[in-house]
């Protein structure tokens, strides 16, 4: 008998800053300041990102600033602007959507805890790596979507898991710790499958419209090896 195929979508939490002094400072100072102004105590700010096993490969996906031009090397598969759109022809004010196979990602090994394993169904898992080309990238910083929360790297992992129709209901980062835009994903991709859904119900669109298949076919993945490295 065939052994059934395996996959993994593992979510983790990465605190804010993990190896980088001026990364956690700020986060500090500006949770301090949110804080104070939502009259509640400071939480420790969380950074998510995912990886993906399936078909016996290891896909790295996180959002990260843009430290040059080898795009390739490091799985980029779209890159965003930080602050404002008409900053973002500067590498300093640009970020990047990273979907790499066989690839890292920093200060994994101070993550929260044990990962949060979304789902171990293929199907799931490659349409998950299907939608990473389709990730709205909205100025990083900014509500620009009016999605009540600005847009960053966790907007856009938050996107991912529910744009993939995951649950996300109880998907939260760890006690006392907060996820600075994670409902700005959820709300566009709430939208999103709102508005598909209603051009599905059009007269003349056919049923099987949204399927898996064809959303595979139209976001085919571009997830990049890492050069001289095989699948961890």
């Amino acid at each position: 008998m065939p052994t059934p195929p395996t996959a993994a979508v593992d979510l983790y939490w990465i605190p804010l800053g993990a190896g980088g002094h001026s990364v956690r400072l700020n986060g500090r100072v500006f949770e301090a300041i949110q804080a104070a102004r939502g009259h509640r105590q400071r939480c420790e700010l969380y950074h998510s990102a995912l990886v993906v096993e399936v078909d016996g490969d290891r896909h790295t996906i996180e959002v990260a600033p843009s430290p040059d031009a080898d795009e390739a090397s490091r799985g980029v598969v779209a890159t965003g602007a930080v602050g404002s759109r008409y900053a973002g022809w500067l590498r300093l004010f640009r970020y990047e959507v990273r979907c790499w196979r066989g690839g890292s990602i920093p200060d994994l090994d101070q993550a929260a805890g044990r990962p949060r394993r979304l789902t171990s169904d293929p199907h799931v898992a490659r349409r998950l790596l299907a939608l990473v080309t389709a990730v709205p990238m909205a100025v990083w910083g900014r509500d620009e979507l009016k999605a009540g929360d600005m847009w960053n790297s966790n907007s856009v992992v938050a996107w991912l898991i529910a744009a993939t129709g995951l649950p996300t209901d109880r998907v939260r980062p760890p006690a006392r710790g907060r996820a600075p835009g994670w409902d700005a994903g959820l709300e566009v991709a709430r939208r999103s499958r709102l508005t598909s859904r209603a051009e599905s119900e059009r007269p003349g669109s056919g049923p099987g419209a949204s399927s898996d298949a064809a959303i595979t076919t139209r976001l085919s993945p571009h997830c990049v090896p890492q050069p001289s490295q095989t699948a961890l």
